[in-house]
């Protein structure tokens, strides 16, 4: 993750997603630099418009979100109908337990 932060950050300061910019990036953090993962992040990103890519997924993120929201109402529901028999359970119970103190 800390590899695609870099570029972001390099991206928003004006500066070129390179292999040496990124290097010196994760470098300046205290990152361990793995060159196979800069090498294949600079490639991924060549033609890539960041920009772009960036509204794209700030747009998406709501609509994906929704979904996911929605389909925990029926859980929610079921813990709920649970809840009410081990209640009426446990008032079972407890009249049981006073019928045998009357008996």
């Amino acid at each position: 993750m800390e590899y695609v932060y870099a570029a972001m950050l390099l991206h928003k300061a004006g500066k070129e997603v390179t292999e040496g910019a990124v290097k010196a990036v994760l470098a300046a953090a205290g990152v361990a630099v793995d060159e196979a993962r800069v090498k294949a992040l600079v490639a991924a990103l060549e033609g890539v418009n960041i920009e772009e890519a960036i509204s794209k997924a700030a747009m998406a993120a709501p609509v994906a979100a929704a979904p996911a929201a929605s389909g925990d109402a029926p859980a929610a529901k079921e813990k709920k109908e649970e809840k009410k028999e081990d209640d009426k359970k446990a008032e079972e119970a407890a009249a049981a337990g006073l019928g045998a103190l009357f008996g």
